[in-house]
Parts: structure tokens; C-alpha cells; sequence
């Protein structure tokens, strides 16, 4: 922090809340919305009861297995604004760190300075699962919108090379014909696989977005959504939207678990804490105000997607929202909606481009922050000797990411991705009751109101939307965090920078 406060290390004050929320609004709308919507509105289903597929409340609280984990339906609007008010209350929490600790404002950054090197550790390899599976989700959509825009050009390849090769539904055509039965089958996301690829290769060349680029994408983005709104909402069928709470307040646990996912990005406005110009006032105006905005327009989407097509007829489609234009089209013969499809495709198509480059260089940095601090090799924190990146780590992040997205479903991925970032969050939460009560006097820029209010409500909230994950997303987690824990105490702890201390 010291030299961070150096002359030359200085951060300018110039953000407002206006600032805050338009950076909030960017990192936000992304591709979630356009990806996982369908399997947190329809939930998933298989052909027996399984505890390994069921939600974990639903196991502690009737000890039966379900057959799948049940979807919102059209209360997943209801989803959207639980899950917004669950991030308003970790978003101060950050805020409230990132102006003590304006240190890379990450959550390893954070729980490295207050809870110290192990629990660093759980969280950095806990970040390393929360970025992998969420590109994976984001990588997996991807594909699905290139069938669509192949479709929409009249291209129709062979399904075995652009779909994944585990289906835990199977897959259907159009038409309801069975193509592949669930489980395993011979083939490949080749899409999915190569867009991870292809910006490795640019992330380790060091290219940047500029500012500019992504106000231009950030303006895509909400043109594709408002447009599907807008265009959409005319073909509206009341009927669809009867039950509209189809599996009760538990399908809206379990659709708000896996929505979540939509949200991730919106803490990028806590990390610009030291750069406002009034962090006691603005900060909580941005976050608030970015959630709200994209609550709204999250809120129309699912509504509309409910009201133009059963909620059911979604379940396990990693393109819902161009899925059910086509659908619509093809029903109605409107010429309209059949643009308006390509619209919404090159909008979602571009989000999650950016997305996926985001996150993979974030993914790259954590990995390279802690081989920095000698908790993972060193060969992780080389650099490129001409383009100055952590190129190891990016072409190990890229394998890790395009592989897995060329195998399994979106379902699978963004179960885990989810729950990374949830249990990062409780420990942020977590962090700042510890900061507390360790330095109570210590000067914030930024405080989180109602006293340990905040705090206490974010820890218990992003435990209740963990628990409405699969108990099988649960044991992944699990034995996850056990390998990390094995490889911190037989290889990181020893080779650390506080080793020879100790």
C-alpha cells in the first residue's frame, strides 16, 4: 500500500457515480443472459431420481433424491431481483475493502491481507475454479449461437463437431426428434474449443481493449437485449406465463443459483473504489444503480422468454433466447423477428467475446499473482520476452478452459462456476467482519452501512443460494478445494514467501 501511495503509483480521483454505473453496467451485461437463462428457468431433468443431481436443501431437508433439479419458470424474474439484492449487499463489502486495501482489488488480494496465507490460498485456487467454469459456460454459448448464425445463413453442419460430448438430457432437433441419448456420445464443441483458443493466442500477444472498444460493445449488448424485449413482447401468450411459480419458492432457489451467473463481473465497480472522487457517496450509488438497471432489464427478458414459448421447452438449450426468435419466426412468418434475431445474435455473439477475454486474462493474473507470492511455480509467472505477458500461464488457462467446453453441457460448468464464486464472496463478507474487529479505528474510504449488518446478510444469502445447487456440484467443490489444500501444504507452503519465517 506504500508504494502504491507513491507519487508515481497514485491512482487520479476522477470517477462519479455516473462513471461507476456506466463501468458497472458494462462488466454486467454480458453473456449470461443469453446462455444460462434457459437451464435456470427450466431446470434440468433425468430419467431416475438421483441425490447427486438433487439440490442440497432439498437433501437436508427431506432426505430424498428428485429426478433433476428443478427449474424458476417464469418467476425467474423473482430469481433475477433475490440475486440482485444478494449482490448489493457483497458489492459494499467489496467497496468497503477495496478503499482500505486498493491493492489489485481482487478477493485473493483481500483475504490475503486479512485472513493470511492458507485461507489466500483456498481462494485463489477457488478463483481459478470460478473463472475456468464460467468461461466454459461462456464458451459453450458461444457455440451455440454460431449453430444459430450458421442456421441463419441457411448452413446446417454436422451436429457431432458442434455440440458437447456429454449430454446429461440428450438432444433434440426442432422437431422434438431424439438425436443423441443422454450420457456420452462420439463428437466434439469444435466452436467452443476454438474461441477459447484464438484469444489465447491474442491475450498473449498483449492486446488490449481500449476503453472506447468496450463502450461500443457495452452498447451492442443492451441494443440485443432491448430489441429481443421489444420485438418479442408483441407475441406474448398469457398462458405460458400459468404457473407462474411451477416448482414454488424451491425452483426459484434453484433458478436464482444458477442465474447468479449473470451477475458475475458487477464487484469491477467496488475495484475502482480509490479512483472516486467521493467514495463514502458514490460508491454505493454505482453499485446499487447498476444493479437496478440490470435487474430491469434481466427482469424483461426472462418475462418475455416465459410469455413467447413454454418455460419447459428451453431445458438444457445454451442458446435460449435466438432459439426461441427462431421458433417464433418460423410460427408467425414475421419478417421482423427474423432480423431481429440476427440483431440479437451479433449482440450476444460480441458479449461473450468480451467476456471470454476478460476473464481468461483475469484467470492468467491470478495464476501469475500467485506464483509472484511463490505459491504456485515459478514457470506460472514467466513472461513473454517480447510481449511482456504471462504466457505459460495463459496458454495452460486457454487448455484448461477450450478443452473442457468442447466436452461437457452448459449445465455441468455453470453449476461450478457459480458456486466459486459465491463461497469467494462469503469469504470476502467474512473479511470484512474480520477487518472490524481487528482495526476498528483503521481509516475506510468507504464503510458498509448498518454496522455488521451487510456483511452478516451477504454470508447468509450466498449460502442459501449454494445450497440450492446439486449436491453433486457440491462434492466437485469439495474435491476440489481437498486437491488444492494437497498441493498448498506439500508443495506452497513450503516454497512461499513467508517459508523461511516460518
Amino acid at each position: 500500500m506504500r508504494e502504491s501511495e507513491e507519487p508515481g503509483q497514485a491512482l487520479k480521483k476522477t470517477l462519479g457515480p455516473w462513471s461507476l454505473t456506466a463501468l458497472g453496467i458494462g462488466a454486467v451485461i454480458g453473456s449470461g443472459i443469453f446462455t444460462v437463462i434457459g437451464t435456470a428457468m427450466a431446470g434440468q431433468h433425468f430419467d431416475e431420481p438421483s441425490i447427486a443431481n438433487t439440490p442440497l436443501i432439498h437433501w437436508l431437508v427431506y432426505h430424498s433424491g428428485l429426478p433433476g433439479r428443478p427449474g424458476a419458470g417464469p418467476a425467474l424474474a423473482i430469481s433475477l431481483v433475490f440475486v440482485a439484492i444478494v449482490c448489493a449487499f457483497t458489492g459494499l463489502c467489496y467497496a468497503e475493502l477495496s478503499s482500505m486495501i486498493p491493492i489489485a482489488g481482487s478477493s485473493y488480494t483481500y483475504t490475503y491481507v486479512t485472513m493470511g496465507e492458507l485461507v489466500a490460498w483456498i481462494i485463489g485456487w477457488d478463483l481459478i475454479l470460478e473463472y475456468a467454469f464460467s468461461n466454459m459456460s461462456v464458451s459453450v454459448g458461444f457455440a451455440a449461437h454460431v449453430l444459430d448464425l450458421l442456421d441463419w445463413f441457411g448452413v446446417h453442419p454436422s451436429l457431432r463437431w458442434i455440440s458437447p460430448a456429454y449430454l446429461p438430457t440428450g438432444l433434440q432437433d426442432m422437431a422434438g426428434n431424439n438425436l443423441y441419448d443422454p450420457g456420452w456420445h462420439f463428437g466434439f464443441n469444435v466452436p467452443a474449443f476454438l474461441i477459447v483458443m484464438i484469444l489465447t493466442v491474442i491475450l498473449v500477444r498483449g492486446i488490449r481493449e481500449s476503453a472506447r472498444t468496450n463502450n461500443i460493445l457495452v452498447l451492442v449488448k443492451m441494443i440485443a437485449i432491448l430489441a429481443f424485449i421489444f420485438a418479442a413482447a408483441t407475441f406474448v401468450k398469457p398462458h405460458n406465463w400459468h404457473p407462474f411459480m411451477p416448482n414454488g419458492w424451491s425452483g426459484v432457489l434453484t433458478g436464482g443459483s444458477i442465474i447468479f451467473f449473470t451477475y458475475i463481473g458487477f464487484d469491477s465497480v467496488s475495484t475502482a473504489a480509490e479512483e472516486c472522487k467521493n467514495a463514502q457517496r458514490d460508491m454505493p450509488i454505482g453499485i446499487l444503480a447498476t444493479l437496478a438497471a440490470c435487474t430491469v432489464l434481466y427482469g424483461g427478458v426472462a418475462i418475455v422468454l416465459s410469455g413467447i414459448i413454454p418455460w419447459q421447452s428451453v431445458m438444457g438449450d445454451a442458446a435460449p433466447v435466438v432459439n426461441s426468435l427462431k421458433r417464433l419466426t418460423i410460427s408467425t412468418g414475421s419478417p421482423l423477428l427474423h432480423w431481429v434475431r440476427l440483431v440479437v445474435l451479433i449482440g450476444a455473439m460480441l458479449g461473450m467475446i468480451s467476456s471470454i477475454l476478460v476473464f481468461q486474462l483475469g484467470q492468467a493474473r491470478v495464476w501469475f499473482a500467485m506464483s509472484r507470492d511463490r505459491l504456485l511455480p515459478r514457470v506460472f509467472g514467466v513472461l513473454h520476452p517480447q510481449f511482456r505477458t504471462p504466457a505459460f500461464a495463459t496458454w495452460v488457462a486457454g487448455f484448461v478452459v477450450g478443452i473442457p467446453a468442447g466436452l461437457l453441457d452448459i449445465g455441468t460448468v455453470s453449476n461450478l462456476s457459480n458456486i466459486g464464486t459465491l463461497f469467494a464472496f462469503v469469504l470476502v463478507s467474512i473479511g470484512v467482519l474480520v477487518l472490524r474487529h481487528r482495526e476498528p479505528n483503521r481509516q475506510r474510504g468507504f464503510r458498509a452501512p448498518f454496522g455488521p449488518l451487510f456483511p452478516v446478510l451477504s454470508i447468509v444469502f450466498c449460502i442459501l443460494l449454494m445450497m440450492g445447487l446439486e449436491v453433486l456440484t457440491w462434492m466437485t467443490f469439495f474435491i476440489w478445494l481437498a486437491v488444492g489444500l494437497v498441493i498448498y501444504f506439500l508443495y506452497s507452503r513450503h516454497r512461499s514467501e513467508f517459508a523461511r519465517a516460518r
